[in-house]
């Protein structure tokens, strides 16, 4: 789990100095007010350096005391710092990169990894955002300093809420039926996926059939892993755990979740969406009571998800079973569930 430090800056008001305080007590691994670190109940105290010194780091560490230098980096010399206070035990290395942001905080998470925490200084939700993706791995944590609650509260869902796993269903195969050509949608994204991975799409908002990435070799096209051949333009894709889109609708730079077999949910991003004409198929699948429906590319390399492997959609049969999403009773209005509405699709 990442951490969160909070420093106030101190041009907030009084009013918000409240504010900031009052959030950062129930969320935060650390608050900082006037250079200080205060201690949180059930966490820790932390004592900032003002040097470096081998002996002194580990006198605090036997009377069990958390240690952190803080550190502005302005070219290779205070990179090496860092480094150093990592190789001689401090906990946390606290950095600020005044110029360059990705390029030295790449180099510390390289170098400093496994032996110290690295906590970048950030005044926004979006630079958070930036730091905790470097170098794939992120830094340990990010230190807000800011005098705006809704700052914190936007960096609270970056840095601590963690995506939680999306319900799977097994469905049977109720019928199969080769339709007309039309409009199909390959989305493909800025991330790599790996067998038993892709996207829930649908007809219907009422349920999603999880169509397999272009993971699998074949004699004829190469594997793109980035994608996902998701079938009908006017097919649903869930794109948040709460949202939903047209395929349609997508573009570069879009939002959409990745799924896999376990209901595990990522967001990615889209790098772009191709729309081509192509066979289509209407698949059929029932689970319970509730039948759903998907049209995807009538070809061998389309595979949906299924308990333990993936099947193309040329071979599925009556009773073969996938796995899908079942939706909340109700409709969406602009892709926002709306549980209360009565919405009848076929």
């Amino acid at each position: 789990m990442k951490e969160l430090w909070v420093e106030i800056d101190q041009s907030a008001s009084p009013q918000e100095k409240e504010t900031l305080l009052r959030l950062s007590e129930s969320i935060a691994d650390a608050i900082i007010q006037d250079t200080q670190t205060t201690t949180l109940p059930s966490k820790f105290s932390i004592i900032f350096l003002t040097e470096l010194s081998e002996k002194k780091i580990a006198q605090l560490k036997n009377e069990g005391k958390k240690t952190a230098w803080k550190i502005s980096i302005k070219g290779k010399e205070d990179e090496n710092k860092a480094v150093k206070a990592a190789e001689l035990g401090v906990d946390y290395v606290i950095i600020n990169c005044l110029d360059w942001r990705v390029i030295p905080l790449e180099n510390l998470i390289a170098k400093a990894r496994g032996k110290s925490k690295l906590i970048a200084e950030v005044t926004t939700a979006e630079d958070a955002k930036l730091v905790l993706e470097a170098l794939e791995l992120g830094t340990d944590g990010v230190l807000l300093k800011t005098s705006n609650p809704i700052e914190l509260s936007k960096t609270v869902k970056i840095v601590k809420e963690q995506m939680p796993k999306i319900t799977l269903t097994i469905a049977k195969i109720a019928s199969t039926k080769p339709i007309s050509s039309g409009a199909r949608v390959c989305v493909d994204t800025v991330d790599l996926m790996v067998p038993g991975e892709g996207m829930l799409v649908g007809c219907q908002s009422a349920g999603f059939f999880l169509v397999e990435a272009e993971v699998n070799e074949n004699p004829y096209v190469n594997s793109r892993p980035f994608r996902v051949n998701a079938g009908a333009a006017s097919n649903y894709t869930l794109t948040s755990l709460q949202g939903t889109r047209y395929l349609s609708e997508l573009k570069a730079g879009d939002e959409v979740l990745i799924i896999n077999r376990e209901g595990k949910a990522r967001i990615t991003n889209v790098g772009r969406s191709k729309i081509e004409f192509r066979p289509l198929l209407l698949i059929e699948a029932q689970v319970d009571d509730t039948k759903i429906k998907i049209i995807l590319q009538n070809a061998e390399t389309i595979r949906v998800v299924t308990p333990k492997a993936s099947k193309p959609v040329t071979e599925l049969k009556p009773n073969d079973e996938v796995l899908v999403h079942i939706a909340a009773k109700g409709g969406r209005h602009f892709g926002v569930s709306v549980p209360e509405e009565t919405v009848i699709e076929k």
